[in-house]
């Protein structure tokens, strides 16, 4: 049986989620904890299993709920239900200590189906975010990489020797030190690789 916590800033989304609970077997609620003020260190005695953390109408309170709960209740999971499914969103939920973030959207008797899941360390989640790499860490030089994002871009040598007032030669140049040193052989995979590493968009 799994001890269930419920924390929500007004009786109405508690309800709601008891309801979608009721007619599910294995799950006990044991406390009911409003989400709108700081949580009480005698969470700790309700030794729950899993904590559902409703987002109020201030998310950051949520958020701060989430991360109390890191401390007094460390080996519960905590299961963060949202209406928003940003990549912000989500992020921050999982930063702040969100074991599992599941949508306000889904049906009600799918919620003790997916918190049964993650209880049971089936269901894991992070977003999904694009791998960066560090300014310090790319080894092109600075008009290497402004050739590159051109390149990215769909340039041809012709037009890059326009836009920077050199010629084509010169881009050609770059262009070869820049396959060399990313270790790629032609535009299309150094433009792939400026996709991967974020180097379109840096700075």
């Amino acid at each position: 049986m799994n001890r269930l916590v419920i924390v929500a800033d007004n009786s109405f989304a508690a309800q709601s989620i008891r309801l979608a609970l009721r007619q599910t077997a294995g799950f006990q609620v044991v406390g009911f904890i409003d989400g709108a003020s700081e949580i009480s260190p005698r969470v700790s005695e309700l030794q729950a299993d899993l904590v559902i953390v409703d987002e109020t109408q201030d998310p950051q309170l949520a958020l701060s709920r989430l991360r109390e709960l890191g401390t007094l209740l460390p080996n519960a999971k905590r299961v963060y239900l949202t209406i928003r499914m940003g990549d912000e969103v989500l992020s921050e939920a999982f930063e702040a200590g969100a074991d599992a973030i599941i949508s306000k959207a889904v049906h009600p008797v799918s919620l003790a189906t997916l918190l049964r899941e993650i209880s049971r360390d089936n269901v894991v989640h992070r977003p999904r975010v694009a791998p960066k790499a560090a300014v310090t860490d790319c080894p092109l030089t600075d008009r290497e990489l402004e050739i590159l994002r051109l390149v990215s871009q769909g340039y041809t040598n012709g037009r890059i020797a326009r836009e920077l007032w050199v010629t084509e030669q010169t881009v050609k140049f770059h262009l070869s030190n820049t396959y060399r040193k990313l270790g790629v052989a032609n535009r299309t995979e150094a433009s792939r690789y400026a996709h991967m590493n974020a180097l379109v968009s840096a700075a």
